[in-house]
């Protein structure tokens, strides 16, 4: 059995196994074929932190799937709040087929993993967002830019960061990462990333300088300074991502013909500029769009592992 918590712990070949499995049943989905390939199985999907894209596309493509999802909100449910999350870990896996948990805490996630009987998917922790890098790289690989990849992200050092640099340092490609000071990356992820860049041939870089980290990239990529929880930082974060907007002027520094990836929710003219976005609205939207896909090959993917 294995849990899908972080990019970390899968090989090249896993990973792009999932990849290729993800864009077989997209093929599928597109022709209006829906295989039954986990029939009458459950998803337990806890939300502690809410989301539009994450509950949409797991419970559509359980369902997809020939599966139910269930919905287990934060007023249904609390980690770690009267009863241990290892008592909620034994009694839901024991009741379900495989469960999504999307929180705030990478330690209590994989807490509850532990105690799991079945797969634990990350849909979001403070430290990792693997589903959203898989539906990133799905993207990029329908849009042909695998080969001689180079990744500009540019913005707050956070878990999208994070996966990004998992994901690079595993497949083995450029990335190259700007933030502003006091935002970088958390250095043990950083190192963990370098580490493993070693033997994939990954070429990492840190900066505060984005227009350095973007020049000649094939693949620019940010996420929002003010994520749910921080909107009392707006105003300070405001004025210290200053010069980090991915606008017209920072674009024409990356490939003429790079694509522009964002996670949504995007906030326009403050992580990147209305016209950027609108620009490249369609590759964006086939992202969302691909965490559909991508997550259903996930969960496929991790059921052919139990048996």
């Amino acid at each position: 059995m294995r849990h899908f918590l972080t990019l970390k712990d899968y090989s090249k070949e896993e990973i792009l196994d999932i990849i290729e499995l993800s864009i077989k049943i997209k093929k599928e989905t597109k022709s209006k074929i829906f295989k039954q390939y986990m029939p009458m199985q459950t998803l337990g999907m806890i939300f502690e932190k809410s989301s539009t894209r994450t509950r949409v596309s797991f419970e559509t493509g359980i369902y997809q799937l020939g599966g139910v999802g269930l919905f287990l909100s934060s007023n249904d449910i609390q980690l770690g709040r009267g009863e241990p999350i290892s008592d909620t870990s034994r009694v839901i896996s024991r009741m379900v087929d495989m469960i999504m948990i999307r929180n705030d805490s990478q330690k209590e996630l994989e807490e509850f993993a532990s105690y799991s009987k079945v797969p634990i998917i990350n849909g979001l922790t403070d430290k990792f967002h693997p589903v959203q890098l898989m539906a990133d790289y799905l993207t990029i690989v329908e849009n042909n830019l695998q080969n001689n990849l180079k990744v500009a992200y540019i913005g707050d050092g956070n878990n999208m960061t994070h996966s990004w640099l998992m994901l690079a340092s595993k497949l083995g490609f450029d990335l190259s990462i700007a933030t502003p000071k006091g935002y970088e990356v958390d250095n043990d992820i950083l190192k963990q990333a370098l580490e493993f860049a070693k033997v994939s041939g990954a070429t990492i870089t840190t900066s505060y300088n984005p227009k350095e980290a973007i020049r000649n990239a094939t693949v620019v990529t940010t996420d929002t300074w003010i994520s749910m929880g921080q909107e009392d930082e707006k105003e300070k974060r405001i004025k210290d991502f200053n010069g980090f907007i991915v606008d017209e002027e920072l674009m024409n520094k990356a490939d003429k013909k790079a694509i522009f990836l964002h996670c949504l929710p995007a906030y326009r003219d403050f992580e990147v500029s209305s016209e950027i976005f609108e620009k490249h609205s369609e590759v964006i939207f086939s992202e969302a769009e691909n965490r559909l896909h991508v997550q259903k090959g996930i969960m496929v993917w991790l059921d052919k592992q139990i048996d």
